[in-house]
């Protein structure tokens, strides 16, 4: 009351919360509602999808105007779609704007207190740890270990179409799922990724539980519910897997300079960080932080490369001028870092994947101490959100074709896209921006240009269009494609 009061009085308005719950009962009803005017038109497959999955974020702007508030559970929100208050967000460094603390408490066992959610000292000292392994330099060696694993995918895929012309129908995102694990396994645990790919199918069973968890209500995930129950074990076991590879990888005499080997050196500093204790156990760091790797590394790219698959197959058109490119450019041989970045057509069509299918819903902060953004004070305690589908499928921005596919509109770079380019934010933005989006990129074009040198595609007449929110932004009935070799 007292956070809501304080906004209200400087114009801000939004619906009224009920006890413990907040909006969560009215936004279930408007989402429903959104979903079945969705199948009574059954129009087909169009991008525009965020009127759906975010029917309630849209029913707030048009009544409340493009900065409001609403709470889920006791969770206090204020939710900004005005582009002169984003920007000023994304460029603010000061350490009184953070990640949400509910995002290690209710999504505690899936990300803990790792890079993607930790705060002042820790947050830094994790930064200094784990981005210089991801700087571009850096990931230009890790382009063959990339094609290593696509090759086995190629193989795979090869094996199962028939000879003599022959097609067949692949369900690409669980295979997306378990390539882009592979990579980030390989990456993160050097020798040891067998045994990543192990804590990897932990690790989705896990985020599919999470999913389910309702977050904001208070004292509900302390319940021995069903579903808790399942979330407690597999988070132990997800952390007594990741701390015996870390004990073999220290047994051993040679160590890999990899990045568990830094987050290994990284947690032997946390007990006096610049004189700071950091108050996290050695374990916790190392553990916390895998997963967070984990989530970003692999969840991400994966549903990336099955959207970009989607779109492809959905016009075929640019389907042949990004293999035409890729055959001119690699001719017989694999692709390299080199290689890799000359292919703009390719580059124009995954910027554009990522404009219309983000892999976050939004940029999540929240004022740790009173912070003033133009003419606001938001005060602490109260989250912030930045909902990015919303403003990279907005017509104001983008044109009157927002909700097309036209990677066109990327030739010029993202700075020729939009009319205000910090609207495009599929990696989030400012100092909290994806540490590891060079990895992402070089992965994709990775994956996407070997697949197409070797196939071509059109959608199957199963695949039912349906992208919904499960912390990420996911296909909720998988992508199914028709392929054969070209």
């Amino acid at each position: 009351m007292r956070l809501r009061s304080r906004l209200q009085k400087q114009g801000i308005k939004g619906p009224s919360p009920s006890f413990l719950l907040g909006n969560i009962t009215q936004i279930k009803q408007i989402q429903q509602e959104a979903a079945t005017a969705k199948c009574q038109q059954n129009l087909g497959i169009l991008h525009n999808w965020p009127s759906t999955a975010f029917a309630y974020l849209e029913t707030y702007r048009n009544q409340y105007g493009p900065i409001y508030m609403y709470t889920v559970g006791i969770i206090q929100i204020i939710c900004i779609t005005d582009m002169d208050l984003v920007k000023e967000i994304n460029q603010c460094t000061s350490l009184s704007l953070g990640k949400p603390s509910y995002l290690s408490k209710d999504r505690g066992p899936l990300l803990g207190q790792g890079i993607l959610t930790s705060n002042g000292q820790l947050w830094s000292h994790q930064r200094k740890v784990i981005a210089p392994e991801l700087y571009l330099d850096r990931v230009k060696g890790m382009a063959k270990l990339m094609v290593d694993s696509t090759l086995s995918l190629v193989k795979s895929w090869e094996g199962r179409i028939p000879s003599e012309g022959g097609i067949a129908e692949i369900r690409v995102d669980k295979d997306m799922q378990n390539l882009a694990a592979d990579v980030i396994s390989r990456a993160c645990f050097g020798s040891s990724y067998t045994k990543g790919q192990l804590i990897f199918n932990k690790f989705e069973s896990l985020l599919e539980v999470m999913s389910k968890r309702t977050v904001g209500v208070p004292g509900l995930r302390y319940l021995p519910t069903k579903n808790n129950r399942k979330i407690w074990k597999l988070e132990k076991e997800i952390a007594t897997m990741i701390l015996q590879v870390v004990k073999d990888r220290i047994e051993c005499s040679s160590h890999e300079k990899d990045l568990l080997q830094m987050i290994i050196e990284g947690a032997k500093s946390c007990d006096d960080h610049n004189g700071v204790p950091l108050n996290i156990s050695y374990d916790k760091f190392i553990v916390d932080n895998c997963k967070n790797i984990y989530f970003a590394g692999h969840e991400t790219s994966a549903l990336t490369a099955s959207w970009s698959f989607l779109l492809l197959a959905l016009h075929p058109e640019w389907q042949d001028r990004v293999r035409a490119e890729v055959v001119r450019v690699c001719k017989d041989g694999n692709p390299d870092a080199d290689m890799l970045r000359s292919m703009k057509s390719l580059t124009m069509v995954i910027q554009e994947t990522l404009r219309l299918y983000p892999p976050a819903g939004f940029v999540f902060r929240e004022a740790l101490d009173d912070i003033k953004f133009k003419n606001i004070v938001i005060p602490e305690g109260m989250g912030i959100q930045v909902p990015i589908p919303l403003l990279q499928q907005n017509p104001d921005l983008w044109g009157p074709d927002a909700h097309e596919f036209n990677p066109e509109r990327f030739a010029k770079g993202i700075s020729g896209a939009c009319k205000i380019p910090q609207a495009y934010m599929p990696f989030g933005a400012g100092p909290r921006a994806c540490a590891g989006q060079h990895f992402a990129m070089t992965e994709l074009k990775v994956i996407i240009s070997l697949v197409l040198s070797k196939f071509s595609f059109a959608l199957s007449p199963n695949y039912h269009h349906s992208p919904m929110i499960r912390v990420n932004i996911v296909p909720e009935n998988g992508i199914t494609l028709h392929i054969k070799r070209v």
